[in-house]
């Protein structure tokens, strides 16, 4: 077990006035470590250190900035075998996973926008030519649109990706000149706390970066309530999202929400079949399902529905569902015996609404661990609830549609695919590649993936309708952690 942490506040590590608490390894329901629990007094107290910082960070230069960026993505690469080790621990992630797309994925994130402090924040507009009146005499007027920090930022962050999530809002909100106020997922903020540490060691100033944590709501609700805070950056349930609106509405603080996801993933009749299960059964295995981008609704045309089920029945059946620490294993634990429960009550859910239990749909005999087996629900309706609503976990439902003929195909498959409240990323599988972009541009989704998963990641990341509120990723994140400032003169 990992000593226990200290709150970081103002530059130091403070012992947290609530005690602390456990963070549970799922995989093995052993104690990884002791979180601290902070005071709602003590995240006031962050989100005042990082006001009195910002006016002395925000008016560092770019250079400066992206030094420190540099030095931190160095420190953590430093110690990145005992960073995954962590991460896997506290997660349930793979070693694989934790490894790869999470720490692996904050370094990259540090060294980005290292590189994006750099990028310029000024733009010159087209000077116009003002007649003489009212106004004045003729004359030419001159005009920069210019990005400024937007102030304090708080990032709330998942617990699915404890080190490329707080990354990916860390380092981009740092190189536009913001100040931070982070508030870890409760399942799993130890490692945030180390990426605390690492630019502490890089020399970022104090009150620059803060890292509060705790299990109690009122911690969050603090940190995104304080008006000391000029901006929320969410990622999450669309519900708790929807709650932090309604706080930032009231002080007009700026928001980044990414929240839920229901991806459709359609497959029409001349699709590789091959290819789109590859690309749909990932719901299975990455991050066990806990992942909003997953194609988990699949939209398949009638004529390749059987086929596609046959096929996704056995991918999921050849994947091993074990100990994440183990060689070979595809699928870990979720993240607790509550989500454990809520998935299986879903599954459990969707047999008395009529769906077909293809795979899975027990839970698996594995002892100690939060673990679900991966499954497969046929024969499904879009009405019903597994259908409509975020499951969050190893399970994928399947509806199939009828259509006569090409573009009754795709006018039905879109129609499905957009009755959601959820728009985050979709999915298209098509032969004919023209045909899958056509059908990828009516979807009202922040992003399609033709004919593959992969994502580009200098591509805006974010959601239409409640899947979110804004875009990141790339240079989409520095423009989302900053506000336009126009600069007129006269020619």
């Amino acid at each position: 077990m990992s000593a226990a942490r200290r709150l970081f506040v103002g530059g130091e590590w403070v012992e947290p006035d609530g005690g602390h608490y456990e963070v549970v390894n799922p995989a093995t329901e052993e104690v990884v470590g002791l979180a601290p629990e902070a005071s709602v007094e003590q995240v006031r107290a962050a989100a005042s250190a990082a006001r009195a910082a910002f006016d002395g960070w925000s008016r560092t230069t770019p250079e400066e900035r992206a030094g420190v960026l540099s030095r931190a993505a160095s420190i953590l690469r430093r110690d990145f075998a005992a960073h995954a080790e962590l991460a896997r621990a506290e997660s349930g992630a793979t070693t694989a996973t934790a490894r790869g797309m999470q720490v692996a994925v904050a370094v990259a994130r540090f060294e980005r926008y290292a590189k994006g402090a750099l990028e310029p924040v000024e733009a010159a507009l087209p000077p116009q030519i003002h007649e003489a009146g009212p106004m004045g005499r003729a004359g030419v007027v001159g005009a920069l649109a210019v990005r400024r920090p937007v102030g304090v930022v708080t990032c709330i962050t998942s617990y699915n990706n404890p080190w490329a999530n707080p990354a990916g809002k860390v380092a981009p909100a740092l190189a536009m000149g913001n100040t931070v106020v982070v508030k870890p997922a409760p399942q799993d903020p130890l490692s945030v706390y180390g990426m605390a540490a690492a630019l502490e060691e890089a020399g970022v100033p104090p009150g620059v970066v803060n890292v509060v944590s705790g299990t109690d709501a009122a911690v969050g609700e603090a940190a995104v309530a304080s008006p000391d805070v000029d901006m929320v950056s969410f990622t999450g349930s669309t519900a708790v999202g929807q709650r932090i609106g309604e706080v930032c509405g009231r002080d007009m603080k700026r928001q980044l929400m990414e929240l839920g996801g229901k991806g459709a993933a359609i497959v029409l009749d001349d699709a590789d079949l091959d290819a789109a299960v590859a690309g749909i059964g990932t719901t299975f295995s990455f991050y066990s399902g806990q992942i909003c981008t997953a194609p988990t609704r699949v939209i398949v045309q009638r004529g390749v529905y059987e086929a596609l089920v046959e096929k996704l029945a056995a991918y999921a059946g050849y994947l091993k569902v074990g100990d994440p620490a183990e060689p070979g294993t595809v699928v870990g634990p979720v993240i607790s015996a509550a989500h454990r429960d809520r998935i299986e009550a879903f599954v459990a859910e969707g047999r008395k609404e009529g769906a077909r239990v293809v795979a899975g749909g027990e839970r698996p005999a594995s002892g100690k661990g939060f673990y679900v087996a991966p499954t497969l629900l046929a024969d499904c309706t879009h009405d019903m609830r597994v259908v409509r609503e975020e499951i969050f976990g190893p399970v994928v439902v399947v509806v199939p549609f009828d259509a006569d003929g090409p573009e009754e195909a795709e006018d039905t498959a879109v129609a499905l695919a957009d009755d959601s409240d959820y728009g985050l990323i979709d999915y298209v599988w098509s032969g004919d590649v023209a045909r899958a972009f056509r059908v990828a541009r009516r979807l009202r989704a922040g992003g399609v993936g033709v004919n593959t998963i992969a994502r580009n990641m200098e591509a805006p990341f974010g959601g239409f309708k409640k899947s979110g509120v804004g875009r990141d990723v790339g240079s989409y994140a520095l423009h989302a952690y900053s506000e336009l400032q126009s600069l007129v003169w006269p020619g």
